[in-house]
């Protein structure tokens, strides 16, 4: 008699109604949405909501729905027109409120969204999306690193008693600065400033001139560390893009270099959003100075002159201007973490430092307590003006004092940033969080790619995957007979499982994922088909109908392990190291490779020993 245990026909149904549950919200597809965010970055209640909608109602614009998802409203719309028609009506009446995104949202129902239940994501090729090309500052790269050893520089020689005159960037043998030049004072020993300037100018070839001025020592960066300082920089900047597009929940997102000095990034699903373009160029960082106790910030600001050793900022949270002391404690760069939380004095970011910075922080705080130390949050810009009648584009640091705080005890490299309001502390944190820029970049390409090349390439991959499957469906089951129908409905139920684990895993569906599906269909038929071929030579063989299904089952094994084991290696291989659509098969093959198996060797032994297994007498399979 055939039999199957109880726990795996359990097993299997468990599995099946799952899948479908979580396949579910793919069938009631997609319409035109508009996403609606408060530009403070705080969560759009129900009040806001509804005077949102109003407001359309009163502007004779149509929606379909809305409702808040992540903090947003979403308004979904019969047709692109009506969307169009929300977002200039929204932006219009709400500008210094709210931000606007032009985007799609599921139909899925109410019940569904509620369980968190989503359809797969679909790639920048099916849906469309936002296409942003960036140019990298490559020659910011070079002044960074040239700053670093000037800084390193001062320190050496700060540390040797070594008096300096001045130590600047400059032009050796180039037409922009790749050199260090430290002027020494006429009283200066050279002999030992060489000496402590070999371990900060290290790697670099030193000379040493005699000026009017007096002595100086000059460190030329060589072309080699030009260019791996610039690779570094644009490396760096493609993982800080990465990072900030994941905190912004972007699916599936494209970010690689293009060229010598260009980034492009695609983000599927996205169209003419203003917040992630704002979150992806800002080129944020920190830093913390203590602050100058000894000297008149008002005084220093009305004549316009700083006292040696301090930098007068006038751009502060608090209103007056503020001295701080030109040595910097720390950087953003030495951020590990940063959260947004509360504090007693409101919103906050909890910061943690790297080990270095902390030992930094350490020290400054238990050699100045209750003295003041500040936090200053520095943006970069490019700014297109117009002067003589000519566009011309110039780089604009912001430079503001964000926090201005007594040191009231010792501590390292944990601590919280206040002043802020609850929206900047989230975006601040997400900034830090995610990593600075490490030098400059510029939009210098936008496009809102329309998904309507997107449907075509869906319509003509979904017939290709029905015509596929039909006449997969036609074959077994005219070849097969009833165990084809059988073979049929499990290879319905693996697409049913794999729509499911793509959903789950929020895995976007690229044109070559449509591919990947279509493969899968292949493959799990081939493992039927073994399955199949043994259970007629076992009955061929003049074995019982039902021990013969019982063998094709258990000598088939082998063979499709083998087979699926070796294309689960190349899958996992190219989900791991691959890119963009590459990876996207790569994982729709790997997903698919799993959930062949196991409706080929779970689903359909369930199946076919609940149909033939309680018969006591069978004389002839219909196969």
């Amino acid at each position: 008699m055939l039999e199957y245990a109880r726990w795996k026909y359990i097993l299997v149904a468990v599995v099946l109604l799952l899948g479908l549950l979580f396949a579910l919200p793919n069938f009631f597809g997609e319409d035109p949405a508009l996403q609606v965010a408060r530009k403070d970055h705080g969560a759009v209640d129900t009040t806001a909501s509804q005077s949102v909608e109003a407001f359309l109602t009163q502007r004779s614009v149509h929606f379909l729905k809305s409702y808040i998802d992540s903090d947003r409203l979403m308004l979904r719309f019969a047709s692109v027109p009506d969307q169009l028609a929300a977002r200039d009506a929204v932006n219009e009446q709400f500008s210094g409120t709210y931000i606007t995104a032009l985007s799609f949202a599921p139909r899925t129902p109410d019940f569904l969204r509620a369980l968190g239940l989503r359809p797969m994501p679909l790639g920048l090729d099916l849906r469309g999306g936002l296409y942003l090309l960036y140019q990298v500052d490559v020659n910011a790269a070079v002044s960074q690193a040239l700053e670093g050893y000037a800084q390193d520089a001062r320190r050496a020689l700060a540390t040797a008693n070594i008096a300096v005159k001045d130590v600047t960037s400059v032009a050796v043998g180039a037409d922009k600065p790749n050199a260090v030049r430290v002027v020494l004072a006429p009283q200066a020993d050279v002999g030992a400033a060489n000496r402590a300037l070999t371990s900060a100018f290290q790697g670099l070839s030193l000379s040493t001139d005699s000026l009017a001025s007096g002595s100086a020592i000059t460190g030329v960066m060589t072309a080699a560390q030009i260019r791996e300082r610039q690779d570094y920089a644009i490396q760096q900047n493609i993982t800080t893009l990465r990072n900030r597009v994941n905190e912004l929940g972007v699916s599936e997102p494209i970010v690689q270099r293009q060229g010598i000095d260009r980034i492009n990034v695609q983000l599927p699903g996205v169209q003419n959003s203003a917040e992630v373009k704002d979150i992806l160029g800002r080129v944020a960082t920190l830093e913390f100075r203590l602050e100058d106790m000894q000297d008149n910030a008002v005084e220093a600001m009305q004549t316009g002159r700083a006292p040696l050793g301090a930098k007068l900022y006038t751009h502060t949270r608090f209103g007056r201007p503020v001295l701080l002391k030109r040595e910097i404690i720390a950087t953003g760069d030495q951020l590990t973490n940063a959260t947004s939380g509360q504090s007693q004095e409101g919103p906050a970011v909890n910061v943690k430092l790297d080990a270095r910075a902390g030992e930094s922080m350490l020290k400054a705080t238990r050699a100045n307590l209750n003295k003041r130390m500040a936090v200053v949050l520095i943006e970069k810009r490019r700014e297109i003006s117009e002067v003589d009648g000519k566009k011309v584009t110039r780089d604009v640091t912001d430079e503001e004092v964000i926090n201005d705080a007594t040191i009231r005890g010792v501590f390292s490299n944990n601590f919280q940033i206040t002043g802020l309001q609850a929206g900047e502390a989230r975006e601040l944190s997400l900034l830090l969080r995610s990593g600075s820029l490490a030098i400059p970049l510029y939009s210098i390409e936008e496009r809102a790619i329309g998904p309507s090349l997107g449907r075509e390439n869906i319509v003509k991959g979904v017939n290709a995957l029905l015509v596929g499957m039909a006449a997969v469906f036609v074959f077994m089951a005219l070849y097969y007979k009833t165990f084809g129908l059988v073979a049929d409905v499990v290879l319905l139920a693996n697409v049913v499982l794999l729509t499911a684990l793509l959903s789950m895993m929020r895995a976007s569906l690229s044109l070559p994922g449509i591919a990947g599906i279509i493969l899968t269909v292949g493959m799990a038929v081939d493992a039927n088909v073994l399955i199949y071929e043994r259970i007629r030579e076992e009955v061929r063989k003049g074995v019982s109908p039902q021990a013969a299904i019982r063998a094709g089952f258990e000598k088939a094994f082998s063979a499709i392990a083998d087979s699926n084991i070796t294309t689960l290696i190349a899958g996992v291989v190219l989900w791991v190291f691959g890119t963009g659509p590459i990876r996207g098969f790569a994982i729709v093959l790997t997903l698919g490779i799993a959930t062949s198996m196991f409706t080929s060797l779970m689903g359909s032994r369930a199946l076919l020993t609940l149909m033939y297994g309680g018969r006591r007498k069978l004389a002839r399979l219909s196969i």
